[in-house]
């Protein structure tokens, strides 16, 4: 969430830098209206403050009025119905308040976070930057295939048996396939957690409206999530960022807590909402899959800092697959709804003869922790400030058992193993048909 003082106190440039985000599609084609009808929702509230507070001010003043006549043997029965008439006045101001401060609320919940100045300015993904290039690019003597046609040869994948189950779009791990995912899974924890200073949190797949509101997902993105509808409205979660950076929602921590450095791996569920005839093969764009998150709560001073050791944290994992990616810092237009600046890694897939994005890494700066009201006590004292909030995938589990499939195919149909993946695969070193 924007922060309306220092947005009020500097609008214009503020507002200009907002509309940087526009591009992309019609994504934030109606930004410029909509922040002016903040500003003026804003402007209403206030008035409607000072109102209630001369009304509130008036009754107090005649209330007490009435008991220093009434102690005189004074008639107040002008006094008692001025008093009932501010009275009556003072609850529809209220209600009034109340309708300004519900409009304003929800059109703030829906605005998004500024971009950074280190943010390259576009106006669609074309204007991303690539900032570096790891590895070398593998050389085939045949033809590389993609991962499912290399992955269903093995019986590793299949898709049919997924959709009839569940439908479209969802994944079926078989044999060495589903141990592969597993022995990722565990590499990605182990080196985040042993090597890198984070802990590792296990949390709810379930979470409330309040929890998706705190980090973005809602009101703006509902379509994309998944929810039941039981006793109480719950929504499975899009990403292990949800509960880990609501971990302390509604808190005051000592700066000496910070930073703090979390890991978890769940499973993750999107709608995919808009996203209708893209990636329809294989498992690459599906409803679930299994995903590393790495979460980091900072002080503000060094949250730039954060972004970028989170995303070497991400990249380590690659390199120690041994495969190659680039790093891409996203342009005004491609952030996401929360980030202030972000770096996306892409995976380079031969099957596809491109690069994949397999991890974004965001600093959302204090717009998280605005929503879910996470704030910290400086050492030095002072009032509680909101920390800024960082996540990034680290890495994405079935984008990276694609990438380990297509770059380790070899001519016979076989799947070499990575180095670092065979001890977690009980010494298999080749996946043979």
């Amino acid at each position: 969430m924007l922060d309306l003082r220092t947005l009020r106190d500097d609008y214009a440039a503020l507002r200009a830098v907002l509309l940087r985000r526009h591009g992309n599609g019609q994504t934030y084609a109606n930004l410029g209206a909509d922040l002016d009808r903040l500003m003026a929702l804003d402007e209403q509230r206030r008035a409607l403050v000072q109102v209630t507070q001369d009304i509130e001010q008036q009754r107090n003043e005649r209330s007490k009025q009435i008991g220093v006549e009434k102690r005189a043997g004074t008639d107040t029965a002008a006094l008692q119905a001025r008093v009932q008439e501010l009275k009556t006045t003072l609850e529809t101001a209220r209600a009034q308040l109340t309708t300004a401060e519900a409009a304003l609320d929800d059109l703030a919940l829906r605005l998004p976070n500024l971009p950074d100045a280190g943010t390259p300015v576009g106006a669609s993904e074309a204007d991303n930057v690539v900032v570096r290039t790891w590895g070398t690019q593998p050389q085939f003597t045949f033809a590389p295939k993609q991962h499912f046609e290399v992955a269903e040869a093995l019986d590793m994948l299949d898709l049919e048996r997924a959709a009839k189950l569940s439908g479209a779009r969802f994944p079926l791990l078989k044999g060495t396939g589903a141990l592969l995912e597993r022995a990722l899974t565990n590499f990605m924890l182990d080196l985040h957690t042993r090597q890198h200073g984070y802990r590792e949190i296990a949390p709810p797949l379930l979470v409330s409206d309040t929890t998706m509101r705190g980090t973005g997902q809602l009101p703006k993105f509902e379509e994309d999530l998944f929810k039941l509808a039981g006793e109480r409205l719950l929504y499975l979660i899009p990403t292990a960022e949800v509960p880990l950076t609501n971990l302390h929602a509604g808190e005051i921590l000592d700066e000496t807590q910070l930073p703090e450095l979390v890991t978890a791996h769940t499973p993750c569920f999107r709608s995919e909402a808009g996203a209708h005839g893209k990636d329809t093969r294989g498992i690459l764009r599906v409803h679930q899959f299994n995903k590393v998150e790495l979460v980091n709560i900072v002080t503000p001073e060094t949250s730039h800092e954060a972004l970028e050791c989170m995303t070497r944290c991400a990249e380590r994992v690659l390199q120690e697959l041994e495969i190659p990616y680039r790093v891409v810092a996203l342009c005004t237009a491609d952030i996401g709804f929360a980030a202030a600046m972000t770096y996306d890694i892409e995976v380079w897939l031969p099957g596809q003869n491109c690069y994949r994005e397999i991890s974004s890494c965001s600093n959302c700066t204090d717009f998280q922790a605005r929503r879910a009201n996470i704030r910290y006590r400086p050492a030095g004292g002072g009032k509680p400030r909101f920390v800024h909030t960082l996540n990034g995938s680290g890495l994405a589990v079935g984008r990276t058992w694609i990438s380990v499939v297509e770059n380790y195919q070899q001519a016979d149909g076989s799947i070499r193993i990575p180095r670092v993946l065979q001890p977690y695969l009980h010494g298999l070193e080749t996946i043979t048909p």
